[in-house]
């Protein structure tokens, strides 16, 4: 049965009670728990289909062994002092997940060793919380009282309101009335009507804080708070302008707050949340969690549905920017790693496939979790799986826009064969935005071959800096030239100042996603620099008499600049350059500023005669070879990120710097990489270690188009165009070139050249 069939269920019982005598519509849904995630009908479903459903099954063993092992060794409470990565800070953390858990474990299996550990468990911090002040740690603009920051507390309150839900009949009235009014009612209070600068902004922080407090609400049926969640509170007393930690706005003039706000502000309509996928995952909890407590609840509110159901939409998005592993692309602040496969994403799984279209393909990712929630919801994941009804991951190539309308630029991945380039063209990102306007990277069957740094934090790992971001965050990875993009003057876009970054964002002038062998995004931005002017055209271009498609990447930068620095930030072993490496005899970072000092420069490469630059480099056993458009005088720099890195925080990653200096009004490079060959460590075998273009040449070069031909070793060369101001499909273009005209119609052209 999936949850469209429950709702039905639970539709007939809400309306024979409504028709009881004494017994309305309102005092029902108010005295019936569970009623979150978990609601009464959906409890006797699940009862009645224990031992039919594998994954489902499993997953109640898996949980029920972690959670007897918890209560075996005692509740443990203890006085919080730790940053995240510290024995109290996760022993808390730990306690909201195993206690979420057991309050499943107790409707499901109806052994009420569990309602007792949690009922125990609750009373335990009864005691303890109105005796606490605010944590000692004094780092976070708002400061929790379990934990350093009032964010972690928010996810102690949503969790804890889960478990709640899951006792809240079994417990006698006496002991609600003392976990309400020693606990969970100045919990709530303290984290908004206490914090409204963490409550009342548009951020992954506040979604975490209104949804918790809203789930609070839902429990105990308490329009104020919910009400509260939703809309925020009406008079905070915060100052306009007001920074946070982290650099972002807490308060902005007209700017809406709470749930609703944080859902319509951050989310594009295509399902693209503005900070990027690493923080979407991690908002998507409270996000669907309280949008389907409300469906469940109260779905006269239609929390789910709003803004044209865009939570759903977003589960989709999220999917599509991760590798073929499952792995989240590096997008503004972004540890690497984090998968689709993440806990945190079965709630985002199961909500899509039973509350949105039940697609196949996220039966496939449920698959790869290994585990479903326990819910109804989880349990409709888990019937589809077993019924034999997965199918593989449908990712292609998508465009995703940015902004609340969808009108501040966008991110898009080009995908054919095993290639995947993401092209980064969006708005700010809020707080954990990057300065990295037009930039981009590139994977192969889910390995990076260029690189996003991401961010500079080691989570939960108390040894550096508490877990926290470290300072490297912003004077490294937020920097433009951390990432693969266009750098003039040796300072990052917007000067790296937050307050005009989030003014603006780029613009998509130009996207051909329907013809694999041409896969092209076109992007400009105009105020990264304000007397620059900054395109760039990325394509998967796949040609006749290859196996694999090439990327071709074509950056025009028009405007006033002293230099123009364009790295490449590739992984994986040199193997050659086409021009003599020059060292120094003593390394020293590259600049004192804007990124720049992190980079030690461990060579360089000059460019005399205007010959393309070629350079090839092994990664995963399979070579990549780029050739890059130079003018004579042109450099570049060999460099390893590191300097001025007194507690090894970075990495230490090889970078490439294509560097003009002096530069004219109008400049234009081209650069193709190709992927070829491979080579096996047990054989020890090389193959086709050689690539197979032999030259590059921008043929034709003006503000409105710009033409190249690729030369193959085979003799076949193939000519390439762009026109740069009309990019309609029906426009014919026409060029006087030495070999004679070329003509096409379109924005871009790919053609063989007949000879």
């Amino acid at each position: 049965m999936t949850l469209h069939m429950y709702r039905i269920s639970r539709c007939v019982v809400l309306c024979l009670a409504f028709l009881l005598p004494g017994l309305t519509l309102a005092e029902e849904s108010a005295t019936q728990h569970p009623r979150l995630l978990l609601t009464a009908d959906g409890v006797q479903h699940i009862r009645s289909s224990l031992g039919q459903v594998p994954l489902f099954d499993r997953t109640v063993e898996i949980t029920k062994q972690e959670v007897d092992a918890e209560i075996a060794s005692g509740i443990h409470v203890p006085l919080p002092v730790d940053f995240s990565g510290g024995y109290t800070h996760e022993r808390h953390k730990r306690n909201f997940f195993i206690a979420e858990k057991a309050g499943a474990l107790f409707q499901i299996l109806g052994d009420e060793k569990y309602a007792a550990y949690l009922r125990d468990m609750l009373f335990e911090y009864a005691e303890m919380y109105p005796k606490l002040p605010l944590h000692p740690k004094e780092r976070s603009y708002a400061r929790g009282k379990l934990f350093w920051q009032c964010l972690n507390d928010a996810n102690w309150l949503l969790y804890m309101s889960l478990a709640y839900d899951a006792i809240y009949d079994w417990l006698s009235e006496e002991d609600r009335a003392f976990l309400n009014s020693q606990l969970f009612r100045p919990f709530a209070d303290f984290l908004s009507i206490g914090n409204p600068q963490f409550f009342n902004r548009v951020h992954n922080h506040s979604t975490w804080g209104t949804a918790a407090v809203g789930m609070l609400g839902l429990v105990l049926d308490d329009n104020e708070l919910i009400d509260r969640a939703l809309y925020g509170l009406k008079d905070d007393g915060l100052e306009l302008g007001a920074l946070d930690d982290d650099g972002g706005f807490i308060k902005v003039a007209d700017q809406r707050v709470g749930f609703l706000a944080n859902l319509e502000e951050p989310f594009s309509p295509d399902g693209y949340y503005t900070e990027g996928p690493y923080y979407q995952r991690y908002a998507m909890y409270p996000f669907l969690a309280f949008a389907i407590a409300m469906e469940n609840a109260k779905p006269e509110y239609k929390v789910l549905q709003h803004k044209d159901g865009v939570l759903l939409n977003a589960v989709n998005a999220l999917i599509q920017l991760s590798d073929a592993n499952g792995e989240f692309f590096a997008i503004n602040d972004a540890q690497k790693g984090m998968s689709i496969f993440t806990p945190s994403m079965t709630l985002a799984v199961s909500a899509a496939y039973a509350y949105g279209d039940e697609s196949p393909q996220l039966l496939s990712v449920a698959g790869g979790q290994g585990r479903v929630r326990l819910d109804q919801a989880g349990l409709a994941l888990a019937a589809g799986v077993a019924d034999g009804r997965a199918e593989a991951r449908d990712q292609r190539s998508v465009l995703l826009r940015d902004g609340p309308e969808g009108k501040q630029g966008g991110i898009g991945v080009l995908r054919s064969g095993n290639l995947s380039a993401v092209f980064k063209f969006t708005a700010q990102g809020l707080s954990h935005g990057h300065y990295d306007k037009l930039s981009y990277s590139l994977h192969d069957n889910g390995d990076e071959i260029i690189q996003d740094y991401g961010l500079v934090r080691f989570v939960n790992i108390g040894q550096k800096g508490g877990g926290n971001y470290l300072p490297e965050n912003s004077t490294w990875a937020k920097q433009s030239i951390a990432h693969n993009t266009v750098v003039l003057d040796e300072k990052s876009h917007f000067g790296g100042d937050y307050a005009i970054g989030s003014q603006h964002h780029s613009t998509l002038t130009y996207a051909s996603l329907d013809d694999e062998s041409l896969l092209t995004l076109y992007a400009e931005e105009v105020n990264a620099y304000p007397s620059a002017k900054l395109g760039r055209a990325l394509s998967l271009v796949s040609l006749p008499g290859l196996d694999r498609p090439l990327l071709v990447d074509l950056i025009t930068v028009s405007g006033a600049a002293k230099t123009i620095d364009i790295p490449t930030h590739y992984l994986g072993q040199f193997i050659e350059i086409s021009e003599p490496l020059i060292t120094p005899t003593i390394y020293a970072p590259l600049g004192t500023d804007s990124g720049y000092q992190h980079i030690l420069e461990e060579a360089r490469t000059d460019v005399g005669s205007g010959e393309p630059l070629k350079f090839t480099w092994l990664n995963e056993n399979r070579f990549y070879t780029m050739f890059r458009s130079v003018k004579p005088g042109d450099a570049f720099v060999h460099g390893r990120v590191g300097a001025n890195d007194p507690d090894f925080n970075l990495r230490r990653d090889p970078v490439l710097i294509h560097r003009r200096s002096p530069v004219s009004d109008r400049n234009s490079f081209l650069s193709i990489i190709e992927s070829h060959g491979s080579y096996s460590p047990v054989t020890e075998l090389s193959m086709g270690q050689q690539s197979v273009i032999s030259g590059l040449d921008i043929v034709f070069d003006s503000p409105e188009y710009t033409v190249a031909t690729i030369t193959l070793r085979s003799g076949d060369s193939f000519s390439l165009a762009w026109a740069h101001e009309d990019f309609s499909s029906d426009r014919t273009h026409e060029i006087q070139l030495p070999g004679g005209v070329l003509r096409w119609t379109g924005p871009q052209l790919v053609e063989k050249r007949e000879h």
